[in-house]
């Protein structure tokens, strides 16, 4: 019974990642349809067709993130213009750490080649297979990320627009009326818990965000906007999100300033903000009943970048998230609780 529970998790493994293209849509339109399942029910307690309500907040969401993209283009154009100069630059102020890590790389290889024999080897002619061209892979990635974007806001507005009553009709065709109603009971507060979760934490990142602009803005910084938007959409990615915001903006502060103390201002101040946020702030108005085990959420990040990519770091968390309030709800589900929960209890 054991193995075969093991091989229908390795069945469904390889099939999650060698079907990424198709079922990368459908979990990422099942979040969002999650999320902005609130206003979407709320709306229709006053009387609004759900199909009405999705379409105009889908609408309102897009043109939202169309005035942010238009807002950050000019200054992040910049930056990528002046990408060969800033790579200049890093290289020109990293040169004295290069050139050690070089002396000590020419030190391990003679050290390892001492001892070897020396043998001429026949050189093998290399047959490489054409290589696409730059301009048809950004081609094709274009066409991929369009066509997976209108198929998740497809997705997303079938399912706000047929709402619980889908969710009725789609679970009683596999289960009886008790398991049916047990079920929907469980989505609903699997949709309640995470479409808070997600809203708590974007109001966060909103806030971690303005707070990050205003910093750069006094250390500075150019084009601060762009580094407070940059700290607030990573920081949607546990950990990592962080990580990479801090290790860019030090980058650039290398590169902007010649002296030691204002680079340090940049990282202290960002590093502050962000230890704000995440010991004080997240657990605060998140609340404990959802906190999970650090180690298992970046399991979690990694095995869904592996399987999935980007998408797969996005839904990392939330299906966490999810597990753990199905498990809440399940009869035998506590040591599935006491798994997924931080073991240090404060």
């Amino acid at each position: 019974m054991k193995s075969m529970k093991a091989l229908l998790a390795c069945a469904i493994g390889l099939l999650l990642y060698f079907a990424h293209f198709a079922f990368i849509p459908i979990a990422l339109a099942l979040l969002l349809a999650l999320v902005l399942s609130g206003p979407v029910e709320a709306l229709h307690d006053w009387r609004v067709p759900r199909s009405v309500s999705a379409a105009v907040l889908l609408i309102a969401i897009l043109g939202m993130f169309a005035t942010l993209v238009d807002f950050l283009s000019a200054p992040a154009q910049e930056w990528f213009a002046a990408a060969p100069h800033t790579l200049r630059v890093i290289e020109k102020k990293i040169r004295p750490v290069e050139q050690v890590m070089g002396k000590l790389d020419a030190l391990r290889s003679s050290a390892g080649s001492i001892g070897s024999s020396a043998r001429a080897t026949t050189p093998q002619p290399s047959v490489s297979a054409p290589e696409e061209s730059a301009p048809a892979m950004l081609l094709d990635a274009t066409r991929d990320a369009v066509l997976s974007s209108v198929t998740v806001i497809i997705l997303t507005l079938f399912l706000l627009a047929g709402g619980p009553p889908m969710l009725a009709r789609m679970t009683s065709a596999f289960a009886s009326d008790l398991n049916s109603a047990h079920i929907l009971d469980v989505i609903e507060k699997v949709r309640r818990e995470v479409g808070r979760f997600y809203v708590t934490t974007a109001l966060i990142n909103v806030g971690l965000g303005v707070a990050t602009a205003i910093a750069m803005m006094w250390c500075g910084m150019p084009s601060p906007f762009l580094w407070g938007a940059m700290a607030g959409i990573f920081n949607f990615i546990p950990y990592a999100g962080a990580t990479a915001t801090l290790i860019v903006l030090t980058l650039v502060a290398i590169v902007s300033y010649d002296g030691l103390g204002r680079v340090l201002a940049v990282a202290g101040s960002y590093l502050a903000l962000a230890t704000i946020e995440g010991q004080f702030v997240q657990p605060l108005l998140v609340g404990r009943r959802l906190r999970l085990n650090p180690m298992l959420v970046f399991l979690g990040l990694w095995f869904g970048g592996l399987f999935w990519g980007v998408a797969g770091i996005i839904l990392a968390t939330p299906t966490l998230v999810a597990l753990k309030v199905v498990a809440e709800n399940a009869r035998r589900g506590e040591p599935l609780v006491n798994f997924l929960g931080p073991h240090a209890q404060d």
